[in-house]
C-alpha cells in the first residue's frame, strides 16, 4: 500500500524561494511541492501539503504554535502515515521538543526539517533535507510498522529524536547536534536505522493522546561568575513564576555563597527548581559536591542530561497536567519520552 505523507510549512528559510525579477526572497507555493523537488517523485508516496496562513518566523514561535501543530496532525492522523514539518531553525528544538511531551501514544513519524539556504538556491541544503525527511516518515518494517514512530530532526543526514537536539551552529550546515544521544538515523547511499535508540510504542494500536493544555509559567536562571543576589531573587522568588531551570556548572554545581543558597531554599519551598547543566553534554548529579548536595537537600531536582529545550517543554507539559508541584518534581525525574538517559 502507498504510503502517505503530509509535508507542513510553518515558515523559515526552507519554503522561500528568489523571485527572477527583483531577486526578493519569497514564500513559493507548497501544493507545488512536487515540481519544486521533482525527485520527490521517485517516492511512491502520496504527497499533500498544509501552509500555516501566516507564515511564522521562528524567531516568533509561541507554545500556540505548538498547541496548532498538535492539533493539525491529531485531526489528520488517521489519514497520514506520517508527517514532515518544515521549521525555521532558529526554534526548532524547542518545538521538536515540545510536540515529543505533546503527542502521547504517537506511534508514527513526525520529523521536524528545514535548512540554511533557501530551497530554490543553487546550492542548498534544503532539497536533500526534504526528500530524506520524506524518505524516513514513510518508511515501515515488515510488519508495515513506522520504522521511526517518534518525533525527531532530520539535518544534514542524520536524525536526531527531537528532545535530544539543539541548534549547535548558525553557519554550517550541520545545524544540530545530539550530543547525549546518538542519532536514530542516518542517511548516505541507504538510510540505516539505529533500532537499537529508536523507541517503539507498547501497543501500536492505542489513540494518540494530546497534551494542549499548557502552563507556561517557566523562567531560566543562568548561573554565571558575578550574579547579583537582585537577579537571582527576582527570577527564583518572582510572583509569576511557578517553575524555573537553572543552568548550573558542570555536573550540576552554583555558587556555594550562603546568600545564594538562602534563596534557593525559600524558592524551594513553593516553586519547581529544575538543575540542567550548562555544558553540551554530560549530566548532573548533585551527589559529587557539596554545592550540588546542597541545592538537592533545598529542593531542586536534577535534570539528568536533559535539553534546556527539552526541559522548557517538558515542564510546560507536566505543569499543565498536575496543579500539584509534588507530582511535577516526581515526573521530572522519569523518563517520559526518551528525553533524559536513565
Amino acid at each position: 500500500m502507498t504510503s502517505s505523507i503530509l509535508i507542513i510549512y510553518t515558515g523559515g528559510t526552507i519554503g522561500m524561494k528568489q523571485d527572477p525579477v527583483d531577486l526578493a526572497l519569497r514564500p513559493f507555493d507548497f501544493s507545488q511541492i512536487l515540481e519544486e523537488v521533482p525527485e520527490l517523485k521517485k517516492f511512491a508516496v502520496r504527497i499533500d501539503s498544509y501552509t500555516f496562513d501566516p507564515l511564522i518566523d521562528s524567531s516568533d514561535v509561541e507554545p500556540s504554535l505548538w498547541t496548532k501543530l498538535a492539533g493539525l496532525i491529531r485531526d489528520r492522523y488517521d489519514r497520514y502515515d506520517g508527517f514532515v514539518i518544515l521549521h525555521g531553525t532558529d526554534t526548532m528544538a524547542y518545538s521538536a521538543s515540545a510536540l515529543s511531551f505533546m503527542l502521547d501514544g504517537l506511534a508514527k513519524p513526525v520529523i521536524f526539517t528545514g535548512s540554511q539556504l533557501p530551497i530554490g538556491m543553487p546550492r542548498t541544503d534544503g532539497k536533500e533535507n526534504l526528500v530524506s525527511a520524506v524518505e524516513i516518515a514513510a518508511a515501515k518494517d515488515a510488519d508495515g510498522h513506522a520504522m521511526v514512530p517518534e518525533v525527531s530532526i532530520f539535518f544534514d543526514s542524520l536524525l536526531f529524536r527531537g528532545n535530544r537536539s539543539t541548534k549547535y551552529s548558525a553557519e554550517d550546515f550541520n545545524a544540530f547536534a545530539s550530543p547525549d544521544c546518538p542519532p536514530l538515523a542516518e542517511a548516505g547511499i541507504n538510510i540505516r536505522y539505529n533500532r537499537r535508540v529508536i523507541r517503539y510504542p507498547s501497543d501500536w494500536s492505542q489513540p494518540l493522546t494530546i497534551h494542549g493544555d499548557l502552563d507556561t509559567r517557566v523562567s531560566i536562571l543562568k548561573v554565571h561568575p558575578g550574579i547579583t543576589p537582585q537577579v537571582v531573587r527576582n527570577i527564583l522568588l518572582g510572583e509569576e513564576t511557578r517553575a524555573v531551570i537553572i543552568e548550573t556548572y558542570g555536573s550540576g554545581n552554583a555558587l556555594s555563597k550562603p546568600w545564594f543558597l538562602d534563596i534557593v531554599e525559600e524558592a524551594g519551598r513553593t516553586k519547581v527548581l529544575l538543575n540542567v547543566t550548562q555544558c553540551k553534554s554530560g549530566t548532573v548529579n548533585m551527589d559529587i559536591y557539596a554545592t550540588g548536595q546542597t541545592l538537592k537537600r533545598a529542593g531542586v531536582v536534577s535534570g539528568y542530561d536533559i535539553t534546556t529545550e527539552a526541559a522548557l517543554a517538558k515542564l510546560f507539559v507536566l505543569m499543565g497536567l498536575h496543579a500539584d508541584n509534588a507530582t511535577v518534581k516526581a515526573r521530572l525525574e522519569e523518563d517520559l519520552f526518551g528525553e533524559i538517559s536513565k
